[in-house]
């Protein structure tokens, strides 16, 4: 993004934002109720336009494009909405599947292979004859995920994917971004308020412990391998951006509140 403003009603909700996410890096936006996290990952997707400034989405910038381009960019990015948003109609594996029939030439069994690899890739395979009515909370998230990550995505986003859900649910959720960034080396923006969530991120990495594959807590003084930022907004205004370390040593008094 590069000084983008946005407004609804003459209200400002974003005013000069401007900040890049690398190859393979996680961005964790924090902020306040209201503050523009969401409509962030709305206009990296095409779900809403910048008043002002530019969106570029792997080398293409994205704020004048029509519906019909929109549609070949969305199909490098995932999304996982609040909640899941799954359709109640569809079994899991049809909700899964459903991105696959809109946006690609496959046959019916390439598409079920599709779709049973990646809920085995959540660990939901058990669940694909069920329906979201009969899913748990964190199943229900999982299943949203497996959906955002068919057609291998570079770029996901998440908008509050642990809200209301028990801490341990919740664990597993981040265990599966971190998969996927130290795995597949996808590129994602995570909107949250859990602080928790957001420093579990910050400071474990998937990988290599004694022969086997792990999460694993980076100990001080350690070489960093985590690819995790964080950026802070306040009234629509970024306030911050950095690693984790430089946040909890921050002395504005707003982000001092926020961490307490």
């Amino acid at each position: 993004m590069k000084h983008v403003y946005k407004s609804y009603d003459d209200t400002p909700v974003l005013k000069d934002i401007s900040f890049v996410v690398r190859r393979g890096e996680s961005k964790i936006i924090l902020g306040g109720s209201g503050s523009g996290k969401s409509t962030i990952l709305k206009l990296i997707i095409g779900l809403e336009k910048a008043d002002e400034g530019e969106i570029w989405v792997d080398g293409e910038e994205i704020s004048t494009y029509n519906e019909r381009k929109l549609m070949e960019v969305r199909k490098k990015i995932g999304m996982v909405f609040q909640e899941g948003a799954l359709f109640d109609s569809l079994s899991v594996a049809e909700n899964v599947a459903y991105r696959l029939y809109e946006q690609s030439d496959l046959d019916d069994e390439e598409v079920e292979s599709t779709v049973r690899k990646t809920l085995g890739f959540v660990e939901l395979e058990d669940a694909i004859e069920k329906m979201p009515s009969e899913l748990s909370g964190g199943m229900r998230r999982r299943a949203a995920i497996a959906r955002a990550l068919v057609g291998n995505p570079k770029i996901m986003l998440y908008d509050e994917p642990t809200a209301g859900l028990d801490p341990l649910t919740a664990r597993t959720i981040n265990e599966l971004v971190i998969k996927l960034r130290d795995l597949e080396g996808v590129s994602s923006v995570f909107v949250t308020h859990r602080l928790k969530d957001a420093f579990t991120m910050a400071n474990e990495f998937l990988g290599h412990q004694n022969g086997v594959l792990r999460y694993i807590k980076e100990e001080e003084g350690q070489l960093c391998l985590v690819k995790t930022r964080f950026l802070m907004l306040r009234e629509g205004q970024i306030i911050f951006e950095g690693v984790d370390e430089e946040i909890r040593r921050s002395q504005d008094e707003y982000i001092r509140r926020f961490l307490s």
